[in-house]
C-alpha cells in the first residue's frame, strides 16, 4: 500500500531531504522540528504528519517518492 503525502508535505520533505535516505529525511525533519517555535502549530501538524507516514512507509515506498521541490517557473531562469 502506498502512502499519500500531501503536496505541502511533499515540499517540505523535498526541502529537508538532505541526505536521500528515508532515515536522513526523518532525523533532518525530527531536528527542524524541535526548532519551531510555539506558535507554528500548522507547520509543527504538517511535519508531524510527514514524520508519521515516512515511519509507516517502506525503504521502497520513500525511494519511489519524487522529492524534488517545485518552485513553479523558476527552472532555466538562467538558461540561455
Amino acid at each position: 500500500m502506498m502512502i499519500h503525502f500531501t503536496q505541502d508535505e511533499m515540499t517540505l520533505m523535498s526541502i529537508y531531504n538532505d541526505t536521500g535516505t528515508r532515515q536522513g529525511l526523518l532525523a533532518a525533519l525530527t531536528a527542524m522540528r524541535g526548532e519551531l517555535a510555539e506558535d507554528e502549530t500548522e507547520l509543527r501538524d504538517m511535519t508531524d504528519s510527514a514524520i508519521r507516514k515516512l515511519n509507516e512507509a517502506s525503504d521502497a515506498e520513500y525511494a519511489a517518492l519524487d522529492l524534488y521541490p517545485d518552485f513553479g517557473g523558476m527552472e532555466g531562469d538562467d538558461a540561455e
